[in-house]
């Protein structure tokens, strides 16, 4: 009877404990119910797992936050969940899609420390993407802290294979200007196989679950109040974690860690799940999760820039040579003018006022080029020493205010620290005050920000047009991450690459050395598939005259903002295929980074019917226009050349 009582008691102890873990376990579907994540908590820690059309992209990978007033992420326990939706519609006219419309299932999952210290957990699930954060309330008489550690981590399979980019070491680089998210990518690796670099990799990053599909990690929301994060080395199971910048960035000045106020959150860490590469290249997720922080003074103006410097270098920093690029921009209808590094000193500020004046007469606005520092690094060149402190920024931007300069372009920041953010976001909002837009170079990814600050339009964050000048190996690979960018850095954010180089040869003379290894038409289609509300082309003079007039005539008419994207066909390091609508005109832009001629069979409902012209090359990889008429099923063929293009204008 004993024996019979006591497996009696054990049945139930057991069904308690089950019907708890049950209890504790909660699961949320995306509006389609193919994408799920559930959350548990397993020996005290709480944990997350997602799955697509039932199956396991990411295995139970750990969740938390640890403080300088508790640790939250072990020995916690289940406290109570919600449930909600969201759901928004919102217009942003310089991302990849003008008009979006947002659903998402939301699931916020609370747990307790020990100390009774709560925190909770926020995911919210759209059609193949996810965006969760940790939000904390007040802890008693608590109003503030430090987040020392975040252990969020993504555990892959191990079939996993990896495209990521290498977060760069501290002050290294030019003039110690690292780290600055200009690094190359893994290549279809096996997990097991990316660990080799000891800083980790950068945001975005692209991984491929075998036959299963493919997700992106990213972040969004990051903003003067948390610092930039970054993915850890990963390790031989297949998990990455969450890191914090190296205490050791922007010259050892400013914490690694998080000052937060209480109620506080974090910025949202993003996953992008699907079957195709498709979900990945049309994602909205960095800009369906924040909003505005303060509205634009006025209406900012997009479009194309002409750049002395990107091909001329610093010696066309001159009155002489700045008038030549002004007129060229005016000769092809761009906007803008970009002034680089050095004409304070080679210019001058006075002789700048009648240089604005002088574009101006030639309908080109002027956007100024700005050393962001103070003392975390030693770049030289000037402006410098302008931008660093709030006295010395508002100075110089009510000057650029009153000559009638557009924006500026901030360069050499090197770093992810919260006050290297803050930095970011004192610019920006300074910016706004005086009518001003802003690039930014030598920086860090742009984490939602070009709908959190209204005058923000690009960032560099790649290794971007000027390696190509300076290095034979990124000029040997440039086809190669041409075919990765809009799968990965440039899904997540605008990117100002700086492209469409027309010389053969990237130097003033145009002959010699440096030679362009990829094809014109290539260089045309770069100026579609890569993505920036501004875009900074690297045409020179010459080129008015010794490239074929089609091209010529493409540039002067390619739009930089869109009202829709759209994948047609690709595999990241091999070839990509983008579609772009602008009003009533779509642009298919492809590149090849393979070693051999591609045929595409191509499937264009939007073209059905309709005429279209063709830049491409023919087998020499010499430049060709073909007007053409696309049959009723929108079917289209072409043959890419290897480190060749097309671009496929519709004709309205």
């Amino acid at each position: 009877m004993k024996i019979k009582l006591y497996g009696i008691l054990i049945l139930l102890i057991s069904q308690v404990f089950t019907a708890v873990l049950c209890g504790q376990e909660k699961t949320v579907y995306s509006p389609d119910r193919n994408l799920a994540v559930t959350l548990l908590i397993k020996g005290g820690k709480p944990l997350y797992t997602m799955t697509y059309k039932n199956k396991v992209m990411l295995e139970k990978s750990p969740l938390g936050l640890k403080t300088n007033e508790g640790d939250l992420s072990t020995g916690v326990s289940y406290v109570n969940s919600k449930t909600d939706v969201v759901s928004k519609e919102y217009e942003q006219e310089k991302i990849k899609k003008s008009k979006i419309n947002y659903q998402a299932n939301v699931l916020i999952y609370t747990v307790e420390n020990t100390e009774k210290q709560q925190l909770s957990i926020r995911f919210q699930v759209s059609d193949n993407d996810i965006a969760f954060r940790y939000e904390l309330p007040e802890w008693g008489e608590r109003l503030c802290y430090v987040i020392k550690e975040e252990v969020t981590g993504y555990k892959f399979p191990v079939k996993t294979t990896t495209f990521l980019s290498s977060m760069m070491g501290e002050m290294g680089a030019f003039a110690r200007t690292s780290p600055s998210y200009e690094s190359g990518y893994t290549n279809d690796e096996p997990v097991v196989k990316s660990l080799g670099n000891k800083n980790g990799y950068v945001f975005p990053g692209l991984f491929h679950v075998g036959d299963d599909g493919w997700v992106l990690l990213s972040e969004t929301g990051v903003n003067s109040l948390y610092c930039a994060s970054h993915l850890g080395v990963g390790d031989t199971e297949g998990l990455y974690t969450v890191q914090y910048p190296d205490p050791a960035q922007n010259n050892g000045f400013g914490s690694s860690m998080v000052q937060l106020s209480l109620p506080g959150v974090t910025p949202w860490r993003t996953i992008t799940v699907g079957e195709t590469l498709k979900p990945i290249v049309e994602t909205t997720i960095p800009f369906d999760v924040v909003e505005p922080l303060y509205k634009s003074v006025q209406p900012n103006k997009y479009g194309r820039a002409t750049w002395s410097w990107i091909v001329w270098q610093d010696n066309s920093m001159n009155w002489d040579d700045q008038v030549k690029f002004i007129d060229l921009a005016a000769q092809l209808k761009f906007e803008y003018i970009l002034i680089d590094a050095l004409w304070d000193k080679n210019i001058g500020y006075d002789r700048m006022k009648d240089l604005i004046k002088y574009a101006k007469s030639k309908g080109v606005d002027v956007f100024l080029w700005y050393n962001s520092n103070g003392g975390f690094n030693d770049a030289f060149q000037t402006p410098r020493n302008k931008m660093n402190t709030s006295i010395a920024r508002k100075a110089e931007m009510k000057w650029l205010k009153e000559v009638g300069v557009k924006g500026l372009k901030v360069d050499f920041f090197g770093g992810d620290k919260q006050e290297t953010m803050r930095l970011y976001e004192d610019i920006l909002s300074d910016a706004n005050d005086y009518g001003l837009m802003i690039i930014f170079h030598g920086c860090t990814l742009p984490r939602g920000w070009e709908r959190m600050y209204p005058n923000y339009v690009g960032s560099e964050a790649v290794l971007a047009s000027e390696m190509l000048i300076f290095s034979e190996d990124v000029r040997m690979s440039e086809a190669f991450f041409a075919s990765l960018h809009p799968f990965i850095r440039n899904t997540v954010g605008s990117m100002e690459f700086g492209g469409v180089l027309l010389n053969k040869y990237l130097n003033k003379g145009n002959e010699g050395s440096a030679k362009r290894l990829t094809t014109d038409a290539f260089q045309l289609a770069t100026s579609v598939l890569f993505q920036n509300p501004i875009q900074m082309f690297g045409i020179t003079p010459n080129n008015l005259t010794d490239v074929p007039a089609f091209e010529i005539d493409f540039m002067r008419k390619v739009p930089t903002t869109w009202d829709e994207t759209l994948f047609i066909d690709g595999y990241p390091g091999k070839y990509s295929v983008i579609a772009r609508r602008h009003g009533n005109e779509w642009y298919i832009a492809g590149v090849n980074a393979e070693s051999q001629p591609l045929k595409l069979k191509l499937n264009l409902p939007m073209f059905a019917n309709k005429k279209a012209n063709l830049y491409h090359d023919d087998k020499n990889n010499n430049p060709q226009f073909t007007p053409l008429d696309v049959n009723a099923k929108g079917e289209f063929e072409v043959t890419m050349q290897s480190k060749g293009g097309f671009v496929l204008k519709s004709v309205n």
